[in-house]
């Protein structure tokens, strides 16, 4: 775990979170128009959310869980107590809100069949509800209600809920009737109408709703959602965090890129940390990590090469990756460390990282500081001529790279491990800030795209074993977060530590086979035509990049081969 006398931000616990459910109802729209949800707008003067357009749904009440509401309601052999209840919350909201009724008669001729208008009408919304359906002879269809996904609302909210999405299908015959005080305006829509009208300013929602039509918004139809659900488990769970973009408020979800850098800026959830990508200024990540971009953006680069300053004024400052020898980026820098570099590291020797190594020692020199050596390891043979790297010293595998100073409170030390990983490079190296289980990827682990395995520097054989190797460093240090070389630091339960390797191994390893598969349905084909059905997801203006990591595939199958 980072250590928490690291952090840029005083600690602020959020609020404790309030158990809530929200119910999904579910049509198909006539004539083929496609799913359609039933929606809702909340009142102007509600406490959560005001104007918004939101599912039924609201808290949980301790009825709710009752071994005398349970008996009441029916369930599936795998529901659990805790879904049920859920579902039974939701059911009851639907009724108190909207006048739908998730409910079916036990007995008599009529016994199966849902609730009709003559159950609804003689039921009053205000008084307590499971008894009035007992009393009419009606159970509650908490077995036709299904978990969706669940969300804890975002930890930086003055009021925050732990929300289950359940979904059912909207009964027969009835009609939703807003309780014109908490709802208004009851609405059926398409998802994809929804999030149009939302983008257009006309239709106020709000992040997990969105989020969720987003993803709804790829089922054909009601019975595809029921069929995705039936498994008892959530189709995915999220306690999304935010930053600030452009300004404004950002909100992500734990697969999506800034949600990494979110939680190891701001663990507590403090919307403070700007997620714009800029050259001007470094942004500090902790107080002892800072990223400086370089001004090299492009389709190989992404926003540009991320250069990193470990360390703090008291123990000075070791350079990361300095990028292109682009002389402002690196007088930033070097300012951005006080002047104070004792070293500097190079995880390989590509053109937008190693060739501002020299300039920044020079810079170090001019200003009367000790001249900082160059560490990483020499580029081999295979390298390409513009890749070509000689360091002052040769970096050994496990090798520690210490810094240490006094701080008010004590002595301080910054160590990084070296950790060897061809495979993008022959010389690729790898650091973990062992003291905050921090890993700088270079290259090899990237966010928002897959590194490109070039032979004949590149191997992926190689590639695969040294994420093997990462995977094992991660494991045993605990580490959480990755720092790459390009993109937003990797976090977080999807995104980060082995969960992002793990997904980026099968990547390559669903790759591989698409290759394979090629080869074999083209055994006379060329390398443009494996490339063309292996990499058919990706766009053709970057086949001929693609071509160069089909090639590292090929040359792996053909070495596993018999």
């Amino acid at each position: 775990m980072p250590r928490t006398t690291q952090q840029l931000h005083p600690h602020r616990e959020p609020v404790a979170t309030r158990p809530a459910a929200t119910v999904l109802l579910l049509r198909d729209a006539p004539e083929g128009g496609g799913l359609e949800v039933l929606m809702t707008r909340r009142s102007d003067q509600a406490s959560f959310a005001p104007g918004a357009y939101v599912f039924p749904g609201g808290g949980i009440d301790a009825l709710d869980a009752a071994p005398a509401t349970h008996s009441a309601a029916d369930r599936r052999p795998a529901q659990s107590d805790l879904h049920l209840t859920q579902a039974v919350a939701a059911i009851r909201e639907s009724f108190e809100e909207l006048g739908i009724l998730l409910a079916r008669h036990a007995d008599g001729p009529r016994k199966g069949l849902m609730a009709d208008e003559a159950d609804i009408a003689a039921i009053d919304r205000h008084q307590p509800f499971v008894a009035q359906c007992q009393a009419r002879g009606l159970r509650l269809a908490a077995d036709s209600v299904f978990l969706l996904a669940h969300w804890t609302a975002d930890r930086d909210l003055a009021r925050r809920f732990e929300v289950p999405f359940l979904v059912a299908r909207m009964p027969a015959g009835q009609e939703p009737v807003a309780d014109e005080a908490e709802q208004f305006e009851p609405v059926w829509v398409r998802p994809a109408d929804a999030l149009a009208r939302h983008a257009a300013g006309q239709f106020f929602m709000i992040f997990p709703t969105i989020r969720t039509l987003q993803r709804l918004a790829h089922f054909a139809s009601s019975q595809a959602v029921l069929d995705a659900v039936a498994h008892e488990q959530p189709l995915w769970v999220s306690c999304p965090r935010a930053g600030l973009l452009a300004g404004k408020e950002a909100r992500y979800m734990e697969d999506e890129m800034p949600f990494g850098e979110l939680a190891l800026v701001c663990p507590d959830g403090q919307i403070v940390h700007p997620l714009d990508w800029q050259t001007e200024r470094p942004v500090p990540l902790r107080r002892n990590v800072q990223r400086l971009t370089a001004p090299n953006p492009g389709v190989m680069t992404g926003p540009g090469t991320n250069s990193y300053l470990v360390g703090d004024p008291a123990t000075g400052y070791i350079a990361i990756d300095p990028g292109p020898a682009d002389a402002e980026h690196l007088d930033k820098l070097w300012r951005a460390a006080g002047g104070d570099i004792r070293m500097i590291v190079c995880t390989h020797s590509h053109a937008d990282h190693a060739p501002g190594a020299a300039p920044l020692q020079a810079l170090c020199v001019q200003a009367g500081r000790a001249k900082p050596p160059i560490l990483g390891l020499p580029s081999a043979p295979t390298a390409r001529a513009a890749s070509l790297f000689q360091p002052d010293r040769s970096l050994q595998n496990n090798e520690l790279l210490g810094l240490e100073g006094q701080a008010p409170d004590g002595k301080i030390t910054h160590t990084l491990q070296v950790i060897h990983t061809p495979g993008h490079a022959a010389n690729h190296l790898c650091l973990l800030l062992v003291e905050d289980a921090l890993l700088f990827s270079g290259d090899h682990i990237l966010n928002g795209s897959t590194t490109v395995v070039d032979p004949p520097d590149g191997n992926m054989a190689d590639y695969l074993d040294s994420l093997d190797r990462l995977d094992a460093v991660c494991a045993a240090q605990g580490v959480e977060f990755i720092l790459p070389a390009h993109g937003y630091v990797l976090g977080g339960p999807i995104l980060g530590g082995r969960s992002a390797i793990a997904k980026l191994k099968a990547h390559r390893l669903a790759r591989e086979a698409k290759v394979l598969a090629a080869m074999q349905a083209l055994p006379q084909g060329s390398m443009e035509d494996w490339v063309r059905h292996a990499y058919d997801d990706v766009p053709e203006r970057m086949w001929p990049v693609a071509q160069r990591s089909l090639l590292a595939h090929v040359e792996r199958i053909r070495m596993l081969s018999p």
